[in-house]
């Protein structure tokens, strides 16, 4: 992939204002001492402008002004540029001794996503990266990810792959900003929940799209972010601001995966604190994961109508599977999904009412 964003020029040495004063004073056959006399500058001070100790103060570039003939503003830009170029050269040097970090981050995931472009030099690369991080340096990546594995309960666990589950994490900050969503409002949230259950009967650009503008008008931001490597991450809750926001990864593909997911973390909305962040991947355990867990189990199936269904089924049947989730209004693989949890199913059977979601550009089918 070709560059996306403008060049930016990052010098190898420094001209400073002083040179250009000095170029100034040999075209005009002048004497820094005359320039002192025409300004009111001691000599000193012209000495150290030209010698680069001493800046071009506004006050300084106005006496130039009157005294060699060029506006203020051409003194005043040579100065702010040379401030400028001085403070990224030494930002290079310092950026040239962390290009280690560069190597953990999976910048070529990033590129081929789309979510930063693709620098053929290295510091431009780092820099691109910083960018997305919305960081200085990785000094202060370091900083923002120790902050947050406080609140992300679960991170030592992703200790290993830091930085691409924070790629992840942030490009759902970035995805979950840019949607317009109501005040929080709990109780049409709940409601909204039971209404979403209908919408997973259905394929991925008919739901999706309804999903996120349900979701939005009740205060949470839903982002679909596709998996990084070695995150094994497949949802992250986390509160931004005021908005609630659930994201989803499609690590396993198959609906009923995707949608207890979905039920999961909104159980961590209406049942946990705001500070909180749960991010989900294998082996996650506690109470307040168990408590999601039921939530999404009773709000995808409710226990009742299960209860019934188990009991005049026959264990092995998927016609009445389809029956049954057709009168739920839910998706037949969801229920296939749950049936395999419970034991009450093999793994292996009835599979094929799942339906599998494959990434596509711009989302996924």
């Amino acid at each position: 992939m070709a560059d996306t964003a403008s060049n930016e020029y990052i010098p190898d040495y420094l001209v400073t204002p002083g040179e250009i004063l000095e170029e100034y004073l040999e075209a005009y056959s002048m004497t820094q001492t005359e320039l002192a006399d025409r300004t009111g500058l001691t000599k000193k001070t012209i000495n150290e402008i030209i010698k680069g100790k001493s800046p071009i103060t506004s006050e300084t570039a106005l006496k130039l002004e009157r005294s060699l003939g060029r506006p203020a503003h051409f003194w005043n830009n040579l100065e702010r540029q040379f401030q400028e170029d001085r403070s990224r050269f030494a930002e290079k040097k310092s950026l040239e001794n962390r290009l280690d970090w560069l190597k953990r981050v999976p910048v070529s995931q990033l590129t081929k996503l789309g979510w930063i472009p693709k620098k053929n030099e290295a510091i431009a690369q780092l820099t691109e990266v910083l960018r997305f991080f919305g960081v200085a340096s990785p000094k202060q990546w370091e900083t923002v990810w120790r902050q947050h594995q406080v609140a992300y309960r679960q991170t030592k666990r992703f200790e290993s792959c830091a930085e691409s589950v924070s790629a992840w994490l942030r490009r759902g900050e970035i995805e979950a900003r840019q949607i317009r969503c109501e005040p929080f409002d709990k109780k049409a949230f709940l409601k909204v929940l039971d209404m979403i259950r209908g919408l997973t009967v259905e394929k991925p650009e008919g739901f999706q799209p309804r999903l996120v503008d349900i979701c939005a008008s009740v205060g949470v931001a839903v982002v679909f972010v596709p998996e990084l490597p070695k995150t094994g991450v497949h949802g992250a809750t986390r509160w931004i601001g005021n908005k609630a926001v659930i994201q989803l990864s499609l690590r396993y593909k198959s609906n009923d995966h995707l949608w207890f997911t979905f039920y999961h973390e909104a159980g961590h909305i209406v049942k946990h604190g705001r500070k909180e962040v749960f991010i989900e991947g294998n082996g996650f355990d506690g109470e307040k994961e168990e408590e999601a867990n039921v939530f999404a189990r009773d709000r995808l199936i409710p226990p009742a109508a299960l209860q019934d269904f188990i009991q005049s089924w026959d264990g092995r049947s998927l016609a009445p599977i389809k029956n049954f989730a057709k009168k739920i209004n839910i998706a037949p693989g969801i229920v296939v999904g749950r049936l395999q949890h419970d034991g009450l199913l093999p793994n292996s059977h009835g599979n094929r009412l799942k339906i599998f979601y494959q990434w596509s550009n711009p989302g996924f089918e």
